[in-house]
């Protein structure tokens, strides 16, 4: 089916899985992770303490709580301790996990912010060459990469057009 490009919120989307930036540690409390928690609910933390850790370059899933998507899936791009923020590998790999993952869980479409371009300070054109990349992979999913920032949209549009760089 291809990747999609929306600008705007990501949490306003109609899909099966929403794909949070999350930390190894899987709290919460920043960011999108911290918005999805808000609008899905406590269950979502809840059950991510359940889990209680996952690493870079993986992926895990929860319910989504009161949201419309069935599932969150949680890429973590940061870890506090030991100190560490996602590198590009790690995103490649933490997007195939979350694809994956999704797959198994029967999803066909998946929303995604750009991971790893807020508080790690990836750069933008380098981390949407490299998902989307990972996500041409997987055809048969409805894929949905949001951005919410212009700059960002232009970026991501010119990759997607299959032109390099801003």
């Amino acid at each position: 089916m291809g990747v999609r490009l929306h600008y705007g919120d990501i949490l306003d989307l109609d899909v099966d899985v929403i794909v949070n930036a999350a930390n190894t540690d899987l709290q919460h409390g920043g960011s999108l992770a911290a918005a999805i928690v808000r609008r899905g609910g406590a269950s979502i933390q809840e059950e991510s303490n359940r889990i209680g850790r996952c690493e870079l370059g993986s992926a895990v899933a929860t319910g989504a709580g009161e949201l419309a998507a069935r599932h969150i899936i949680h890429v973590p791009t940061i870890a506090y301790q030991p100190r560490r923020r996602a590198s590009l590998r790690d995103i490649d790999r933490g997007t195939r996990a979350a694809l994956d993952l999704a797959r198994d869980l029967g999803a066909k479409s998946v929303a995604f912010p750009l991971l790893g371009t807020g508080l790690v300070g990836l750069n933008t054109d380098q981390v949407a060459q490299t998902m989307t990349r990972v996500m041409a992979d997987f055809e048969e999913l409805d894929i949905v990469l949001c951005v919410h920032w212009q700059g960002d949209w232009r970026i991501v549009a010119s990759v997607l057009s299959g032109k390099s760089g801003p």
